[in-house]
């Protein structure tokens, strides 16, 4: 059997299990151009090896390339369409060190608002009122930016004041309420941008010729508002603030918050991991990322436990 036609066949297993599986088809189709239209077993270590190494350092990707093939070969294994692995058996440590969420303050948030004008001027193809929408959504309902980027209008239910999140990234569609300083902020914004009368299926988001807000647009715009507002870190571009860690930031202060107020964190923790989209707690747990605000928070708790005070 052809390589490119186990990967097919691969492809087509997991989504049968309702996986969405695209990061890995997009990593195994480019392994495929790099082999060319060979046999399963014309794939030897040195060609699997060379892929890998394609950056030359063991960065996150080298690691995702890596269980990519590692689940392919398990399913060629498994069906015995190959008798070995050419997969390295051992797994070099990382050279690059894994990202770590940027959590902003909330006087980095002021700021980066406050961009928002200078960055959206002139021949600007997105307007400002649409990325402070978005910035505003992302970070007060703590969606994804795939997420935010395909909501309709009829997707935002004013009336009982909720989004209705289509075909998320696990395939599961939720509602998330809206609070009332978000619920306002959008309730202006669509009045003022769209009007009383567009259709149902109108992009929340979108350019100024009307088309929808694209990620690569979205991203390129908030990078100026980071670079204009001085939101920035050590370690080079791969290491700067991302959009996406308006998230991680949502779920670090909505847990700081809870902190100060001696909530239970118990009883709420699966309810930040069911309002986020995830699958488990242990997703949201990966967004937590220790600050030091938090931390303080956190150690002022134990304190109180250790004191025998109120520990809910």
């Amino acid at each position: 059997m052809r390589f490119s036609e186990a990967v097919s066949l691969y492809v087509s297993h997991k989504r049968s299990l309702g996986h969405r599986f695209r990061t890995e088809e997009l990593i195994l189709k480019a392994f495929c151009k790099v082999l060319g239209d060979v046999l399963i077993s014309a794939v030897d270590e040195d060609a699997v090896l060379a892929f890998l190494n394609s950056s030359g350092l063991v960065t996150t990707n080298w690691i995702r390339k890596f269980r990519a093939l590692s689940g392919l070969y398990r399913f060629i294994l498994g069906r015995e369409l190959a008798e070995v692995s050419p997969l390295p058996r051992i797994i070099p440590k990382q050279t690059v060190p894994t990202f770590i969420p940027y959590i902003y303050s909330h006087e980095e948030l002021k700021r980066l608002l406050e961009a928002i004008p200078y960055v959206c001027s002139g021949r600007a193809h997105v307007e400002a009122a649409v990325i402070r929408a978005l910035i505003l959504l992302l970070y007060g309902a703590g969606l994804r930016i795939s997420e935010a980027l395909v909501l309709t209008l009829g997707d935002v239910n004013m009336h009982q004041v909720f989004l209705r999140i289509r075909d998320t990234k696990f395939f599961k569609s939720r509602l998330v309420p809206l609070g009332k300083d978000l619920t306002e902020i959008l309730s202006e914004y669509i009045i003022t941008h769209h009007g009383d009368a567009a259709p149902e299926d109108t992009p929340l988001f979108s350019f100024r010729d009307c088309s929808p807000l694209s990620q690569s647009a979205a991203q390129r715009a908030f990078r100026r508002m980071c670079s204009y507002a001085g939101v920035q870190r050590e370690g080079g571009a791969r290491r700067q603030p991302r959009l996406h860690d308006l998230r991680h930031s949502a779920a670090v202060h909505r847990l700081i918050a809870w902190y100060q107020n001696g909530a239970d964190l118990q009883k709420l923790l699966p309810k930040l991991a069911i309002y986020l989209g995830h699958v488990n707690l242990s997703s949201t747990q990966r967004y937590l990322t220790l600050t030091p605000e938090l931390l303080r928070e956190a150690s002022l708790r134990f304190e109180l436990y250790a004191m025998g005070g109120n520990h809910d």
